[in-house]
């Protein structure tokens, strides 16, 4: 067989639509060669493993736009591997034709979109994409979004996610409950997890990114969460962690935690699904500082 013609320079090497590329002088056998994949009607790309949004986004009439979770993705978003993997959600505005293809499940919003361009991509507004998308994810996916969202420097503020929360809709309950949860501060899905899953547990609520300074005033961390009136502090460990450099850092932070009266501890991803050991650890923690109290 022989190798394929290479493609026009003017083509995106990676994905194009087949109208550009026919007027382009590129023939119909070429575009059926192996090397080219359809990964949706009208579009060619040479990597299969391109996620279908890109491809989608290039045959996006002008009053559409990506939307829901899989804005959510454009936005980078934590988000489960059903959702990112899934089909294209894309939101026709007005009462023009809603998108039906293959992999895509269109929508219809007749007034009040919120849309900007990211990455030369219409898309929801980050807030308009987490209401959109509240109603399929859970609780606790819905809240790892949001506080993602909301995080400092992130794209989008509580007060945003609350006006994206319109009258009307059937989901307003959900979305409600979703933002009473959120706070500003976690900085991964996994803070969040943990945040929610020890206040579940029964704990008080910890503060986020608590600063911890020594008698003196001498800043000793930055923690992830802590309960500072028990001088308790509560840290994720992913897989960064077990880096050299960080291991060496937390090493040192911990020990002029430890000087200056302070419990740490650790959580990491197995506590997930075996949180029982962290519970209790953080158990013998409270006891401790309240014997101490009396």
């Amino acid at each position: 067989m022989t190798k394929p013609r290479p493609l026009p320079a003017e083509l995106d090497p990676e994905v194009f639509l087949v109208r550009d590329a026919l007027e382009a002088g590129v023939g119909p056998n070429r575009l059926r060669r192996a090397d080219l994949v359809r990964p949706t009607r009208g579009v060619r790309t040479t990597d299969s493993a391109m996620p279908l949004v890109r491809a989608v986004a290039l045959v996006l009439r002008s009053d559409q736009y990506v939307s829901h979770t899989s804005a959510l993705v454009i936005w980078g978003a934590p988000l489960p591997s059903r959702v990112v993997d899934g089909a294209v959600h894309v939101t026709t505005a007005g009462s023009g034709p809603v998108m039906r293809r293959r992999g895509v499940v269109g929508h219809r919003r007749r007034h009040g979109a919120h849309v900007t361009v990211r990455g030369g991509v219409r898309v929801s507004e980050p807030a308009q994409a987490w209401r959109e998308s509240v109603r399929l994810l859970t609780l606790r996916e819905s809240v790892a979004v949001a506080d993602h969202l909301v995080r400092v420097g992130g794209p989008s503020t509580v007060d945003e996610l609350a006006a994206a929360i319109v009258p009307g809709s059937h989901a307003n309950a959900v979305a409600r409950a979703v933002l009473d949860l959120v706070r500003v501060g976690a900085d991964s899905p996994m803070e969040t997890w943990l945040r929610l899953a020890v206040v579940d547990a029964g704990f008080p609520e910890p503060q986020l990114q608590v600063e911890v300074f020594d008698k003196d005033g001498l800043f000793l961390a930055r923690v992830d969460m802590a309960w500072p009136e028990y001088r308790i502090a509560l840290e994720y460990d992913g897989a960064h962690h077990r880096e050299r450099d960080t291991f060496e850092h937390d090493q040192r932070r911990d020990n002029g935690l430890a000087v200056n009266d302070w419990l740490v501890i650790h959580a990491t991803r197995a506590d997930a699904s075996r949180p029982a050991v962290l519970f209790e650890r953080l158990r013998q923690a409270f006891a401790r500082r309240r014997r101490t109290a009396a």
